[in-house]
């Protein structure tokens, strides 16, 4: 038995150590929040306003991350409008963040032009239509503005039905098929190999923000008549005594 504990000892040690090393070691770095830089744009804004610029400035950079992937794995759609795919993505975005219409959506707006861009029978960049009619969208929904301040209000429904919008031309961008019977664009892909799911969680975080930004407009006009209540009672029992 003694040879055995012997034996056994170094192992011990050096399966201790292993532990001791893995535990001491520092996590790998994953990023860190980050946040925009103090602009006197600022000091025209409201809580509410500032996060919904943000949440706005958010969706947008999602859309931009979307159409890169899109164009990455559907390279002939950018080929039909440029002679690069970083050219393409920059006439888009330009296009959409100075408001200016796409031309082949044909003067259509928002959910109009989502329903073109894709339709099955859609002869042209479906991917810079797809993506401009959809930032559109969310744009015309927030009062068709980008960025907002005091004198600015929103509509949490048309929030809440611009979610919907997303997940709605997501799904149909992932079920249905071209004239051709092929795919409208190539986008997340599961295979027994291959599992690339990229694209649903980049269009689930712009659903959840524009979620989440509905819920907060809601709960705003609640809250303000708590803070109200809170308050009036604050103020008549909640007052310091006198002691002299």
């Amino acid at each position: 038995m003694t040879i055995h504990r012997r034996k056994l000892l170094p192992i011990t040690f050096a399966c201790a150590a292993a532990l001791v090393g893995c535990a001491g070691s520092p996590p790998s770095p994953h990023g860190q929040v980050k946040g925009s830089d103090a602009s006197s744009r600022e000091m025209g804004q409201s809580d509410t306003n500032r996060v919904a610029t943000l949440s706005m400035r958010a969706n947008l950079d999602g859309l931009y991350r979307l159409m890169d992937k899109l164009y990455r794995r559907n390279p002939g759609e950018w080929k039909k409008t440029a002679v690069g795919r970083e050219e393409a993505e920059k006439r888009v975005q330009e296009a959409i963040e100075l408001r200016q219409p796409w031309p082949e959506l044909q003067g259509k707006r928002d959910i109009q032009a989502m329903a073109l861009a894709l339709s099955p029978d859609f002869k042209g960049d479906r991917v810079a239509a797809f993506i401009h009619a959809t930032a559109d969208m969310i744009i015309v929904a927030h009062g068709n503005k980008i960025e907002f301040f005091l004198v600015d209000s929103l509509d949490a429904q048309r929030l809440y039905n611009a979610a919907r919008n997303v997940e709605i031309g997501a799904w149909i961008l992932a079920s249905r098929r071209n004239v051709a019977g092929a795919p409208l664009l190539l986008s997340d892909e599961i295979g027994s190999d291959v599992r690339n799911l990229s694209f649903e969680r980049e269009f689930g975080k712009i659903v959840g923000r524009l979620d989440l930004m509905a819920e907060f407009l809601t709960e705003k006009y609640r809250r303000a008549g708590i803070s109200y209540v809170q308050n009036l009672l604050g103020g008549s029992f909640l007052q310091f005594l006198p002691v002299r």
